[in-house]
């Protein structure tokens, strides 16, 4: 059985506040296992009040995830 993983960076767009929290968490979880595996961090970005990239990075120190603010 294979499993199907999305690509990095993933790319949201919230409609509310629960989803967007549920979709943050989401990502981070799926960006965790690859950060680990890659031995990096893990950006967030927010472009807007409901717009989010998540992302594997050599820019963040390995076993930390930290936000930017791109708006």
């Amino acid at each position: 059985m294979t499993t199907i993983t999305p690509e990095l960076p993933l790319t949201i767009t919230a409609t509310d506040r629960a989803s967007m929290d549920r979709q943050l968490n989401d990502a981070v979880t799926l960006a965790q296992a690859r950060a680990m595996h890659e031995h990096r961090g893990i950006l967030v970005t927010r472009h807007g009040h409901d717009s989010f990239t998540i992302a594997v990075s050599d820019a963040v120190p390995f076993g930390l995830t930290r936000e930017h603010q791109a708006w």
